[in-house]
């Protein structure tokens, strides 16, 4: 056993230990999201195993290029160095690691942590490196044999290169197989169950007007778990007339989940036959919604919008999945952008028929992966006779097409993460501090607003931050943003991707977690609400603020 161990341990590159501890003590500084030792160690070994290959790489490069490399008894003095140095680096990171946190978790309003647990850390961190280096060296195994086999018919260096491709398809499609078919179709059949199973005291509702109630064209059970929960919920008419000390009608809010139809234009008629049916269209003002991939709709985006209108309002959503949204970015990416784009065309086809001075004001929402199907729900060149009045889009995934497009484009002068686009005329964008007022601007016909905060990874994740610095890192930086925050060439990238894992976990107001209070700034500008005054909106920011304080807010079901 000793000699195995022996053997094991002599065929680690001195270099690769050395650049992999580099990479494992990076992989300690904060980024955007406080991390628990169980995301932090297996963060930590992933970037160690980069670094590993970087180093095993590096050596191949030198030896390649012929450079002289150092006797065996420099290289034996090298390795001991080398070991030393990986615990000694080791240990003062994991000892500055909690600092580091803390700095993240200072900014969020949570308390600080003594230790990150580095016993446990660094046992995590073990493990998944020596999983990738076993992963690493099986398809290194494989390339050498694929290789041997070729060497007999072809040239040498043909038979590396066709041998690579195969070792890479060859894993590909084993991963492929077991990801996509296995795991992914468990996965599938979960989610499903969990769609179709009705919450404990989510009854079918006893009113006409409600989707899934008495006369209604649509069956409650179809609606699914979210569409069930948000028909069930949200503020009543009594509940907004008691808070303004007036009289308000319930708002409408029409839902149409998956097992509804067959298809998803049959799904999107369903929607507006049950929204002219629930007398939607009578409405001063009309939403249509792309909720997440799950279905889920953030309640204090819609919310919010139902109080500043006094209940005068309605809101349509359709499910196009039922898996999270990253697995349905990932199994479905089409999905969604086909749903909200049938949604809206039945909505607007039927809307501009209507008369100007007597139709609901228009509007489009959508949170994270619903914003970015929701910006993909309509074309320009098909509303540019006949606007909408305007859209809110919050914590837009990074893929976002009009929100990279205009990002990029954006005012010089102004940070990525809170740009100015042009004149202000169309496009604004806001976070924790409302920055929606900008001197001179005069909004035109359409609104269009995106909240966003600084330290939201679904938004601000850069594939490229594998080896440049992201626009969003450069000063100045944005509030909820570490100052300690330094981008590291390959590690930066893969802190990100962990914290876009983890995004929902962040309190409100914080990561991708939006707040009412800043979802009531995004839609006063947007939707422009009549009769209410500024004092009514400071007091129902206060009221949506004390509300989610002494609610047991459940994760986003995003």
């Amino acid at each position: 056993m000793k000699a195995y161990i022996s053997v094991l341990a002599k065929s680690f590159s001195t270099a690769g230990l050395l650049v992999g501890i580099l990479f494992f003590a990076a992989s300690l500084t904060p980024s955007l999201m406080p991390r628990s030792f169980l995301v932090q160690g297996a963060l930590s070994g992933f970037c160690a195993a980069l670094g590993y290959g970087v180093g095993v790489a590096a050596v191949w490069l030198w030896r390649y290029l012929e450079i002289p490399v150092p006797r065996a008894r420099a290289q034996k003095a090298a390795k001991w160095i080398a070991v030393i140095f990986c615990i000694g680096t080791a240990g003062i990171f994991l000892w500055k690691a909690a600092e580091w946190q803390n700095t993240v978790r200072s900014l969020m309003g949570l308390g600080p942590v003594e230790s990150v647990e580095p016993i446990e850390l660094a046992a995590i961190a073990l493990g998944i490196f020596l999983v990738v280096i076993v992963l690493a060296r099986l398809f290194r195994q494989t390339f050498r044999l694929f290789s041997r086999w070729l060497n007999r018919v072809v040239p040498r260096r043909v038979s590396r290169v066709v041998g690579g491709v195969l070792a890479v398809a060859l894993f590909w499609s084993v991963a492929q197989g077991v990801l996509f078919k296995v795991v992914l179709r468990m996965v599938d059949t979960s989610f499903r169950e969990l769609d179709a199973r009705i919450d404990d005291g989510s009854t079918r509702p006893a009113d006409p007007a409600k989707p899934g109630g008495p006369g209604s064209i649509l069956d409650w059970q179809d609606l699914g778990r979210q569409g069930r929960a948000f028909v069930a919920s949200g503020p009543t008419g009594a509940q907004i007339g008691n808070f303004f000390n007036a009289k308000a009608p319930d708002p409408i809010r029409v839902y149409v989940g998956l097992n509804s139809a067959e298809t998803v234009d049959e799904r999107a008629r369903l929607a507006l036959e049950e929204l002219k049916r629930d007398g939607g269209f009578e409405r001063s003002a009309l939403i249509v919604i792309v909720p997440t991939g799950t279905g889920w709709v953030d309640p204090e985006g819609i919310d919010t919008v139902e109080y500043l209108h006094h209940g005068d309002i309605a809101s349509v959503a359709m499910q196009y999945s039922y898996l999270s949204s990253w697995l349905s970015l990932l199994v479905e990416p089409g999905y969604g952008a086909e749903a909200g784009q049938a949604l809206f065309r039945e909505v607007y086809r039927y809307w501009v028929t209507l008369p100007r001075d007597s139709r609901p004001r228009l509007y489009l929402y959508g949170l994270s992966l619903g914003a970015m199907n929701s910006e993909l729900s309509t074309h320009l060149y098909d509303i540019i006779g006949d606007p909408f009045q305007g859209a809110l889009w919050s914590g837009p995934p990074f893929q976002s097409r009009i929100w990279n497009h205009v990002t990029s484009d954006r005012n010089p002068g102004s940070p990525a993460w809170l740009p100015r686009f042009r004149d202000g005329s169309i496009i604004r964008f806001t976070n924790q501090n409302s920055a929606l007022d900008i001197p001179g601007a005069v909004w035109g016909p359409i609104r269009i607003v995106y909240l966003q905060y600084a330290s939201d990874p679904v938004t601000f994740f850069d594939f490229p931050a594998l080896y440049r610095e992201p626009e969003w890192m450069k000063n100045p930086r944005g509030p909820d943003v570490s100052p300690s925050l330094h981008w590291i060439p390959g590690v930066t990238m893969l802190q990100l991707l962990f914290d876009m894992a983890i995004a929902t976990t962040s309190p409100m107001g914080y990561g991708h977690v939006y707040a009412p209070e800043h979802y009531i700034d995004g839609w006063v500008a947007v939707t422009v609400p009549q009769d209410i005054q500024p004092e009514d909106i400071s007091r129902l920011k206060a009221f949506f603020v004390e509300q989610s304080r002494s609610a047991d807010n459940p994760p986003p079901g995003d």
